[in-house]
C-alpha cells in the first residue's frame, strides 16, 4: 500500500523514543496518524509502506487518542488555576480547535479547548468522550504544548460531574439555577440562595474537594441579576463552609443573549461588572461571563474593570462561522438549512432563550447566492441558526439517514483551512475588542 497524502501536518511532527509520528489528510479526505517505529504497534490501524519505512496509518479513534495521552503528556487537559485570563472555546462539531489554537497561539490566554453541557451533548448527538477525543487530536496536529482545560459546562448533577470527570474533564461548572427560587426579586440573600448553598457545598465535598479539578460556580441562568448584596453572602458563606472554587459566573444586567451583542445599558452593566469584580478580587477568584460571544460592546469593559483576570465563555459563534462558511461554498446546502431553522424555530427555542424577530430577516428566495454569508452579518438570522443547531445535525429524511449532517461535515472537512483561518479572525476580533493580542 502506498501514501496518497493530500497534506502532511508539519507541527504535527512529533518524536519519541526511536518512533517517529506525524499527521496527514488522505485523498479521501480522512485525517490519520502515521507511526512509524516501536510504539507503531501500540494502535489500532493499518500498516503501510512509505519510501520504503514500515510505518502504521492510524484513525483519529478514540482508543488511538487515549494511547496518544499516554504518550504525549501535553495532549491532556489540566487545570485553568493559576492562570489570569481564561477563555473557554465551545465546540459543537468537534471541528473548530485547529482554528481556535491558532487564534490564541502566543495571546497568553489559556483556553478551554474541551467545552459542552449535557444539553450541548443531547443536541448534537455527541458524548463527552468524543468531545475530548477531537481536542487531542487537534492539540497534536497543532503541535500545541502551552496547555488547555476541559470543562464539562453547567452540569446540575453528581451523575452529571461523574460522567464528565470519568471521560478525563479537568474542569466542573456547577449550575445552580435549579436550586434558586425563580422570579424572586425581593427577599433577604440568605432566604433566596440558601439552596443553592447547600447544593455547592454538598457537590464541592463530594467530588471536588482534596482533588485538583478545577471548580466554576454558575449563578448566570436566573430571571433577575444577582445583586451585589447576595454576591458578598454567598462569597462568605462559601468560604465559611471551606468551599475552593476558580471561579464564579453572576447574572448581570442586562441580556447576554446566545451570538449576538449585548443588549441593555452598558453604562449599568459596567458599574455592577466593577462591583462583581471588587468582591471576586478580594475573596480569591475570578469572574465568569458566560455566553460571551460576540459580545464586543462590552468586551473593552470588561477588560478594563477586571483588571487583567477573568473567565470568558463562547460557544455558538464558531458554529455560526461553520454555517457562514456553507453558505459561501455550498449555497444549495445553506439555502436549505436557513429554510429548516426558520420552520422549526419554536421547538428550537424549547432550549434557548432568544428574542429574535423573523419579520426583519430577508426571504431568503429574494437573495442571491454570493450574498448568503451576509446572513450572519444580521442578529435575527443568527439567533435562528444558532439555536437551530442540534435541530439541524439531528434532522433525517424520510428513509432514516440525516438530512444535513452528512454534508455539513463533508463541506468543513473538505474546506478545513478555510474554516480555521476564519475561525481565527473571528475569535481574534473577540481578542482585540479585548486588548489581547
Amino acid at each position: 500500500m502506498k501514501s496518497d497524502f493530500l497534506h502532511i501536518y508539519p507541527k504535527s511532527k512529533h518524536n519519541r523514543d526511536n518512533s517517529e509520528y506525524f499527521m496527514a489528510k488522505q485523498s479521501s479526505g480522512e485525517t490519520v496518524l502515521v507511526v512509524s517505529g516501536a510504539d507503531a504497534t501500540l494502535f489500532e490501524g493499518v500498516q503501510t509502506r512509505i519510501k520504503d519505512k514500515l510505518c502504521k496509518l492510524c484513525p483519529q479513534s478514540s482508543a488511538n487518542s487515549k494511547i496518544i495521552r499516554k504518550l504525549f503528556d501535553f495532549t491532556n487537559p489540566v487545570s485553568r488555576k493559576g492562570h489570569d485570563i481564561t477563555m473557554g472555546l465551545g465546540d459543537r462539531l468537534g471541528l473548530a480547535c485547529g482554528g481556535h489554537i491558532s487564534a490564541i497561539a502566543d495571546t497568553g490566554i489559556f483556553p478551554v479547548l474541551a467545552q459542552q453541557s449535557i444539553r450541548e451533548l443531547t443536541l448534537t448527538g455527541r458524548t463527552y468522550d468524543d468531545v475530548l477525543t477531537a481536542v487531542v487530536w487537534a492539540v497534536f496536529r497543532e503541535g500545541y504544548k502551552n496547555g488547555y482545560a476541559a470543562d464539562g459546562d453547567h452540569l446540575k448533577s453528581g451523575a452529571e460531574i461523574e460522567y464528565a470527570l470519568g471521560s478525563g474533564f479537568s474542569m466542573i461548572t456547577l449550575d445552580c439555577s435549579e436550586h434558586i427560587p425563580s422570579g424572586t426579586e425581593t427577599g433577604r440573600p440568605e432566604d433566596i440562595y440558601l439552596p443553592a448553598l447547600h447544593y455547592i457545598e454538598r457537590i464541592y465535598n463530594e467530588y471536588i474537594k482534596g482533588t485538583d479539578i478545577d471548580f466554576e460556580i454558575s449563578l448566570d441562568e436566573t430571571q433577575i441579576p444577582l445583586s451585589p448584596e447576595a454576591h458578598l453572602y454567598i462569597a462568605r458563606e462559601l468560604r465559611k463552609r471551606g468551599v475552593i472554587f476558580e471561579s464564579l459566573a453572576p447574572r448581570f444586567p442586562g441580556d447576554f443573549q446566545k451570538g449576538i451583542d449585548y443588549r441593555g445599558d452598558i453604562a449599568q452593566f459596567e458599574r455592577a461588572l466593577a462591583i462583581h469584580a471588587k468582591i471576586a478580587d478580594e475573596s480569591g477568584y475570578k469572574l465568569s461571563i458566560h455566553s460571551g460571544s460576540d459580545k464586543f460592546s462590552v468586551f473593552p469593559g470588561i477588560a478594563k474593570i477586571c483588571g487583567g483576570k477573568f473567565h470568558l465563555k463562547t460557544a455558538g459563534t464558531s458554529w455560526l462561522e461553520a454555517v457562514r462558511l456553507i453558505a459561501k461554498v455550498r449555497p444549495a446546502l445553506y439555502r436549505q438549512m436557513h429554510t429548516f431553522a426558520l420552520s422549526h424555530l419554536s421547538e428550537a427555542k424549547k432550549y434557548y432563550h432568544t428574542t429574535e424577530d423573523t419579520s426583519k430577516i430577508e426571504d431568503i428566495r429574494s437573495v442571491s447566492d454570493c450574498d448568503l454569508p451576509g446572513y450572519m452579518e444580521h442578529e435575527d438570522a443568527r439567533q435562528v441558526l444558532h439555536i437551530a443547531y442540534g435541530l439541524i445535525l439531528s434532522a433525517k429524511t424520510e428513509d432514516g439517514p440525516a438530512l444535513f449532517r452528512d454534508e455539513i461535515y463533508k463541506t468543513l472537512g473538505e474546506h478545513d483551512s478555510e474554516y480555521a483561518a476564519a475561525l481565527e479572525k473571528h475569535i481574534g476580533r473577540h481578542l482585540t475588542a479585548l486588548g489581547i493580542g
